[in-house]
């Protein structure tokens, strides 16, 4: 039992114009088989090949298993770097020109994902973005499973397009020509909307909230910290309570973090701190001092012993080395 040539054809047109005249011919319904077809590419070593390991269905295992056996020896003898693409074959259909082209396609493809990469890919194809002139727009949502391993949010928000006046002022404050921008939501035309650009200091800022609606804020911060001045962007996003419609809070609350996105990837904005709050009372110096600086605690709290128990305890018992018993009853 030997590996032997059973025929070959020399090459006379273009590799797919005369592969399955040449390759279908060769395949017997009962007995398994290996066909070399020559490519009119070429890599570094010469042509390329195909190789295609014929094993019909209706043919003896005995002969399946040989021919399976040898499949590697034969790839080692012929030169590995000479092959292209290796096709195994149980019909006609596998192995003509048609199966071969599907072939490439399947390869091509990209390789099966895990359940991770599978989410992620989600999570990028559920992120959709679209610019126009006078105004962005972003619509993105977040489906995820929740099953017993996993608890994760299933809709991420909804955002509406935004103003071009609202563009332009967030530029402007990127620039800093601007150092406090509001924006409202327009529910009528479905648009976030400019609301107000007027100069905020600090001590100003507690007057710019509404008491009645919910709003939008981008303050920058003019501050020091450890002998440095600074200057940081604040997101505030202010919602006074259930004085609010349901309506107007899942809006405000569902396109808070699409309008972060993009005002810190499309007007890149380097936003230091997002805060929620439902009074402007509630931003005093210190409130935002420490809300952009956290304090750090250096030290640990040590490790307490927890206490023995209380009450009565019971007698005492101890084990006395042999012999100290017999001198005790002498004396």
């Amino acid at each position: 039992e030997q590996l032997a040539v059973g025929t070959y054809k020399k090459a006379v047109k273009q590799w797919d114009k005369e592969y399955d005249s040449i390759v279908l011919p060769q395949l017997e319904d009962d007995l398994p088989s290996y066909i070399l077809y020559r490519l009119d590419s070429q890599n570094a070593q010469g042509y390329e090949w195909i190789f295609l390991a014929w094993s019909p269905d209706r043919s003896p295992v005995r002969q399946k298993m040989l021919y399976a056996a040898t499949r590697a020896t034969l790839k080692k003898e012929f030169g590995g770097g000479h092959i292209k693409d290796e096709i195994f074959g149980t019909s006609k259909e596998d192995v003509c020109l048609s199966g071969y082209k599907k072939y490439l396609v399947s390869q091509a493809a990209p390789l099966p994902l895990t359940a991770a990469e599978e989410e992620l890919r989600r999570i990028k194809l559920n992120y959709e973005y679209f610019e126009g002139f006078n105004s962005w727009f972003l619509y993105f949502q977040v489906k995820t499973d929740i099953s017993v391993d996993t608890k994760q949010q299933t809709l991420q928000g909804v955002a509406f397009p935004m103003e071009s006046a609202a563009i332009r002022a967030l530029e402007q404050f990127r620039d800093r020509k601007l150092n406090y921008v509001q924006l409202e939501i327009d529910f009528k035309n479905e648009t976030i909307k400019l609301a107000s650009t007027e100069p905020t200091e600090i001590k100003d800022l507690p007057k710019r909230i509404p008491n009645d609606a919910a709003r939008y804020h981008f303050f920058l911060y003019k501050h020091s910290h450890e002998g440095d001045y600074l200057e940081s962007t604040v997101f505030i996003y202010s919602m006074p309570g259930y004085s609010c419609s349901i309506r107007e809070r899942m809006l405000y609350s569902s396109c808070k973090n699409p309008l972060i996105y993009m005002a810190e990837n499309k007007a890149r904005l380097e936003v230091a701190k997002k805060i929620e709050i439902e009074s402007g009372e509630e931003l005093t110096a210190d409130f935002l001092y420490d809300e952009v600086h956290p304090k750090q605690h250096a030290h640990k709290q040590a490790f307490a012993k927890p206490k023995g128990p209380t009450g009565k305890r019971g007698v005492r018992r101890m084990i006395r080395p042999p012999g100290e018993e017999d001198d005790e009853e002498d004396n």
